[in-house]
């Protein structure tokens, strides 16, 4: 199955095309679902699908909002011009939408959101006469309801389902409690999520007071849908007839869009799903459950927020094999004398420890080359820190595939300030030697949850 990732801005397009997705969904700042994403300005998406093509990984482009008249006379330009860029599919839900694209834009082949509701093979036929070649199935449907409309489709029209992420409380996605609540459209990409919000009862003839409709003196979470994992049904999902799982997640950083890219890969490849199932308690992300695919989805109404068992400390910028020695940007708290774990691509988790830390300030005009400054924490968000390490632990639990491959470190070589270090040393027999590359990401084991509610 193809392993499709999201990519919200730039940052997770290259994570996720380093950590090994076939192909990643994004979109321009206009049209798409999810408007609080960085999103691409239409003019940066040739390099977007430069970056990832070099690494044989397809770009499709979501246009699913709810069209509305007023759009439609700006779409045929804005199909040609992603056309011009190289883009692989549209994602599209309205039927003007789609008309226009085939019309002005055929190359580019027609894939069929899930806003479209998409439930069954007629439906899907109907979408295939007007040029369609991948339908993403509703989020509604079980795995037999996808293997009975698999059995009745078009031999070669594809199916997509999504397979890992949040879940959305209404059908497919079709919502009108935002609009209404806030005046702000989930159907036109700015949803502020009040199926998250707590609720409580108020009879008309008891003014102020207020009734918990779950035993919670706070209210209860009633609509809030619990987060997809579907890590460990892989298998179920093939069988199926899903020729694509998806990831959701472009309002996500690339430190998620990396670990949960790596986890499905590592199994999509053979690896034990057990092995990885650590690594989506790693990320920040609600209470799991398996959506539509086996029964009806599961609400967690005591909880509505966010844990992550591990937090995202560093980015890596460069990394010298000889002197051990890294340079990193600092994205939340790290000391002196900690132990950092490493995330990398297709290699098993190691861990290192931090000494002789020390941040590295910006130039000016009148000091060009600072001093490092020796410091025992790293707090400056963003800030360059350098810093050598100690490898106290080589392979980490649920070490998963222990080899880099060449075209998996040369996936983006624009991104690879270092872009051999560490491929030759990343090997089982060195796996005690392992230490992070240009483009890995450093994290901590350091809990955290965030919820008005709920244990």
């Amino acid at each position: 199955m193809e392993l499709l990732a999201p990519a919200g801005g730039i940052e997770q397009l290259r994570a996720a095309v380093r950590f090994g997705a076939d192909a990643v969904y994004l979109a321009s700042d206009r049209f798409g679902m999810r408007a609080r994403a960085a999103n691409f300005v239409l003019e940066d998406i040739p390099a977007a699908v430069e970056i990832a093509h070099a690494a044989g990984v397809k770009v499709h482009v979501t246009a699913n909002i709810l069209m509305e008249q007023g759009d439609l006379a700006a779409l045929p330009d804005y199909f040609r011009a992603l056309d011009a860029a190289g883009v692989d599919a549209f994602i599209i839900g309205d039927l003007g939408a789609a008309a226009i694209a085939r019309r002005v834009a055929p190359r580019v082949a027609l894939h069929v959101s899930t806003q479209a509701s998409v439930a069954n093979s007629e439906a899907a036929r109907v979408w295939y006469s007007l040029g369609a070649s991948r339908v993403v199935c509703a989020r509604e449907m079980s795995l037999d309801d996808i293997a009975r409309m698999r059995e009745d489709m078009p031999a070669d029209m594809e199916i997509e389902a999504f397979a890992h992420g949040a879940m959305c409380m209404a059908v497919s996605g079709r919502c009108l409690i935002s609009s209404y609540l806030t005046g702000r459209s989930g159907n036109r990409g700015h949803c502020t999520q009040p199926c998250r919000w707590s609720y409580t009862l108020e009879e008309e003839k008891r003014p102020g007071e207020h009734f918990p409709i779950e035993e919670d003196g706070r209210g209860t979470f009633i609509m809030n849908a619990k987060d997809m994992n579907m890590l460990a049904h892989l298998d179920a999902l093939r069988a199926a007839g899903v020729d694509s799982i998806k990831i959701e997640g472009r309002n996500k950083k690339a430190f998620y869009v990396a670990s949960v890219v790596n986890a499905y890969r590592q199994v999509l490849d053979g690896s034990p799903a057990a092995d990885f199932a650590a690594e989506l308690e790693a990320v920040s992300h609600r209470p799991y459950g398996t959506g539509f695919f086996f029964g009806e989805a599961e609400q967690a109404p005591n909880y509505d927020g966010y844990e992550q068992q591990a937090m995202h400390v560093a980015d890596v910028i460069t990394a010298d094999l000889e002197t051990r020695t890294i340079v990193a940007r600092c994205r939340n708290r790290f000391a002196e004398g900690e132990e950092l774990e490493i995330l990398s691509p297709r290699v098993p988790i190691s861990r290192v420890v931090v000494r002789n830390l020390a941040w590295l300030p910006d130039s000016t005009e009148g000091d060009p080359d600072p001093a490092p400054v020796p410091v025992p924490v790293a707090n400056r968000s963003c800030g360059i820190y350098r810093f050598s390490v100690d490898v106290e632990v080589g392979v980490g639990e649920g070490a998963g595939i222990a080899t880099r491959t060449d075209a998996v470190a040369a996936a983006d070589p624009a991104t690879h300030v270092a872009a051999d270090v560490g491929i030759t040393a990343r090997t089982a027999a060195d796996a005690a030697d392992i230490l992070p590359a240009a483009g890995d990401f450093l994290r901590v084991r350091r809990f955290r949850r965030s919820a008005r509610s709920g244990a």
